[in-house]
């Protein structure tokens, strides 16, 4: 594994300088390798006291009882922000609770404690039907918030969207959809260039901000001037809006969906880049291998800090599955060889129409990309809750919620807590 620039040195994270194992009631140890928000504790323990983490630090540092060393990995529960489905079940397409707990569950199961369920371009009345579906499982825990990827977005660039149901700037559309969410709306992806997204004061930017949402920007065809000005505009808002989860906006899967790169037309992608490089902006990248070559992924970490980047699965219903005939919105979607994409019309495979990848596996892929450990999962799980504004989550340190995922060395998931309790 190649060094990385940004790694630091190991320290204990912890108000105190000692740690009994048998001075708590009901302590829970875990012993490992400890990826912490500093570095790696190559032999580190962390104390569960119920749903909290009350220490984290090197295992001789502990005294009394302390269990065998281990070759496994802890890491902190991590944190998907775009995410469609999994476990056969799509949440654009969910009907009932069972099927959004069912997607939830699947990346449950393999280290996702907190996942923001995404939908797609969609008529107006099912975005409302389905963005109400999804409150309801916010309110129950089940997801960490809302994302909808569209309606505002480019034709061009539509990717696996249905264009016939892509719309111009709809403040009103946006203030229904957040009622709908009920305050879980976290992120919406639009493309700047549309009418009525960027453009006036009464725009979607503004309704989005004002709803306590985050502007993504994403599947657009817009110049790099374009984005610049939205990139302005939304950080503006939201840097004085006493609502906001976030001071940055954030990009949609980076590369996927946008106009190309080129040195004459540097369009979205590098607009986003510079932003985020200003810290006015995190990128998502989709690195499972299939989205985004492993160069490219090594590319971005080496130009931005880990701080401003989110690793991101965008999956779909077949994540865990098959391969198979699956659904996403209206669009028909194929697996083959573990790739999903849209079925034509005639039968040939289409744009590439999600991801199957746990948010492990993702980590997994960019860590064998050569990215240290400690960077591929603070993408994964410290600053995705930047994004969500929620500081009690996404790390193993002092005062965070007992979210650990436990991994042999390969970084396959053995064990996962959440809030402290064992998932099945």
């Amino acid at each position: 594994m190649r060094s990385s620039k940004r790694s630091s040195k190991t320290a204990p994270i912890g108000e105190n300088d000692d740690v009994s194992a048998t001075t708590s009631s009901a302590p829970h140890l875990l012993r490992g390798r400890v990826v912490t928000p500093h570095g790696v504790i190559p032999d580190g323990v962390v104390v569960v006291d119920g749903p909290t983490i009350t220490w984290v630090g090197p295992a001789d540092e502990v005294t009394g009882d302390l269990p065998a060393a281990t070759q496994h990995t802890l890491l902190p529960g991590l944190v998907d922000l775009h995410n469609h489905g999994g476990g056969g079940a799509s949440l654009p397409d969910a009907q009932t609770a069972d099927d959004v707990r069912t997607a939830a569950r699947e990346h449950l199961r393999h280290g996702t404690t907190s996942l923001v369920a995404s939908l797609v371009t969609a008529p107006h009345d099912v975005l409302l039907a389905r963005t109400a579906l999804l409150a309801d499982a916010a309110d129950a825990g089940e997801i960490a918030g809302i994302h909808l990827e569209g309606p505002f977005l480019s034709e061009a660039r539509c990717g696996a969207q249905n264009p016939a149901d892509m719309l111009t700037g709809d403040a009103r559309l946006v203030r229904e959809i957040a009622a709908a969410a009920r305050g879980h709306l976290v992120t919406m992806t639009v493309a700047p260039e549309v009418p009525g997204v960027a453009d006036r004061d009464d725009d979607v930017l503004r309704a989005l901000v004002d709803a306590g949402a985050i502007p993504s920007i994403g599947h657009t065809d817009a110049t790099a001037e374009q984005v610049d000005a939205a990139v302005d505009r939304g950080f503006d808002l939201l840097a004085t809006h006493d609502r906001a989860r976030s001071t940055r906006l954030t990009a949609t899967h980076l590369f996927n969906g946008m106009r190309p790169l080129h040195h004459r037309d540097p369009g979205p992608i590098a607009a986003c880049l510079a932003a985020a490089g200003r810290g006015e902006l995190v990128v998502e990248l989709v690195a499972d291998g299939t989205h985004l070559a492993d160069g490219t992924t090594r590319a971005v970490f080496d130009l931005l800090s880990p701080g401003s980047i989110v690793l991101v699965t965008d999956a779909m219903a077949a994540a865990g599955m098959a391969d198979g005939d699956y659904q996403l919105g209206p669009m028909a979607v194929r697996v083959e060889d573990g790739v999903a994409r849209i079925v034509e019309a005639d039968g040939s495979a289409g744009a590439i129409a999600g991801g199957v990848a746990h948010l492990l596996d993702v980590v997994r892929r960019v860590v064998g990309a050569g990215i240290a450990l400690e960077d591929a999962v603070r993408a994964a799980s410290t600053t995705p809750t930047e994004v969500l504004g929620r500081h009690d989550l996404g790390a193993l340190a002092v005062g965070r919620r007992a979210d650990v995922l436990v991994t042999d060395a390969a970084l396959s998931p053995i064990r996962v807590l959440r809030a402290g309790e064992q998932v099945a």
